[in-house]
């Protein structure tokens, strides 16, 4: 049965889907609305600051209690709180704005790793996880390509309150479908504390190797993000080029969610290496385009690439991690995320402004290849774990919860 199938599968995803929306309706509105009010550009950018600090002073706790607490109760809190802390909007300050966005971050923090744990108990970790995990990518992809426009144009039309009102709702309609699964059992091993979690990750080489090769791409890819915009209005003709490239990059993220099931199975070195290279190349070519329509080009095949580079890591941690420590590995590599994003949006303009922007793009281009080569020598390979079922996951230990110390399911494979 394909994840599709599975009903649970079916309301977590029209829940996150929900929410999803929700809040790239708010992307452009926050920002705007605290630079209307106060007409500072640094107390716009605060708002950033404000959405990872969370996630790098609370990633690594908040893995050990997604692990603990029971996920689905977990999500469901996460997003009751999330609806409380955007209502906190309302008050339209930019202190109220700030408290609000780090309140929404913190439930954020909660509810990424408890989801990407809770899908394999729901799905299994055959070939429905990479269809689970494929049907999300395609989400973000469409979502991230009509939230922002689509919010910038309510936030000019119905102002910024409807807009708030709008994610409240979208939190609380995730909060229901999430409490119309079915409750799972919880394996007693997951009441362990934070050290198993280290040992895991210790034990896992793959999982070792994939956090800092992944947080080098996202710096890399942050970068590059954070140099498309005056890129586009200097070189490509203009804002409205520039909403171009951008649903070209969505519309190659949906054909990269495609690939990512055919690739299913495959080596993860393999795979990861391929796409990141893939990836650079269209970094290199969108900055190094002198028209439109190169530029279009590159960015589907960023977005293709780019889209298996950022899931194909997702697949093989909720492969080989044992589910009970799943949610706190799955929050190292939030942490991860949140450094690296912030680091790459800091430096790729900062070498823009000492340098220039074509060399500050194409230096992160380079990082990128750097580090898919990296990638191809030192993550190693894994004799990935038989499949299995939701209900076997439910109603088995997972592969590596009682193997011996220093052979957990998924290790080495013998040269």
């Amino acid at each position: 049965m394909g994840a599709w199938g599975i009903r649970d599968f079916r309301l977590l995803w029209g829940g996150r889907a929900v929410s999803q929306l929700g809040s790239w309706l708010l992307v452009v509105a926050v920002p705007a609305h605290v630079y209307a009010v106060t007409g500072s550009v640094f107390a716009t950018g605060l708002t950033l600051a404000a959405e990872y600090l969370p996630a790098l002073v609370l990633g690594p706790v908040a893995g050990v209690l997604v692990d603990r607490w029971d996920r689905r109760r977990v999500m469901v809190a996460a997003d009751l709180l999330r609806a409380a802390a955007v209502a906190v909007m309302l008050l339209g300050s930019p202190a109220a704005i700030y408290a609000a966005v780090v309140a929404e971050s913190v439930g954020a923090v909660l509810f990424r790793p408890a989801a990407q744990a809770h899908v394999p108990a729901v799905v299994g970790t055959g070939p429905a996880l990479a269809g689970a995990n494929s049907w999300n990518a395609a989400t973000d992809g469409v979502v991230g390509l009509v939230g922002p426009p689509l919010g910038g144009l309510l936030f000019a039309w119905a102002g910024f309150e409807v807009l708030v009102v709008l994610d409240v709702v979208s939190y609380l309609l995730s909060a229901v479908a999430i409490s119309l699964t079915r409750k799972r059992p919880v394996v007693a091993q997951e009441r362990s504390g934070s050290r198993a979690g280290i040992e895991a990750l210790r034990e896992l080489p793959l999982v070792r190797a994939l956090l800092p090769l992944s947080a080098v791409f996202l710096a890399a890819n942050a970068a590059l993000s954070a140099l498309l915009v005056p890129f586009g209005v200097r070189h490509l003709g203009g804002s409205a080029q520039v909403g171009i490239v951008l649903s070209a990059l969505g519309l190659g993220f949906l054909g990269g969610a495609v690939l990512v099931r055919w690739l299913d199975r495959a080596q993860p070195r393999t795979v990861l290496a391929a796409a990141q290279l893939g990836t650079a190349a269209g970094f290199a070519g969108l900055f190094g385009a002198r028209d439109l329509l190169a530029a279009v080009v590159a960015a589907v095949v960023i977005g293709v690439f780019g889209s298996v580079t950022v899931v194909t890591p997702k697949i093989a941690v909720q492969r080989l991690v044992p589910n009970h420590l799943l949610g706190r590995i799955s929050a190292l590599f939030l942490v991860a995320e949140a450094a690296a994003t912030l680091a790459g949006a800091v430096m790729g303009p900062l070498l823009a402004e000492a340098v220039s922007l074509r060399f500050a793009a194409m230096t992160a281009a380079a990082v990128a290849a750097a580090g898919a080569l990296v990638g191809a020598v030192t993550v190693p390979r894994v004799v990935l774990p038989a499949k299995r079922s939701n209900e076997q996951l439910g109603a088995a230990p997972l592969p590596g919860a009682r193997r011996p110390p220093g052979r957990p399911a998924g290790h080495d494979a013998p040269a």
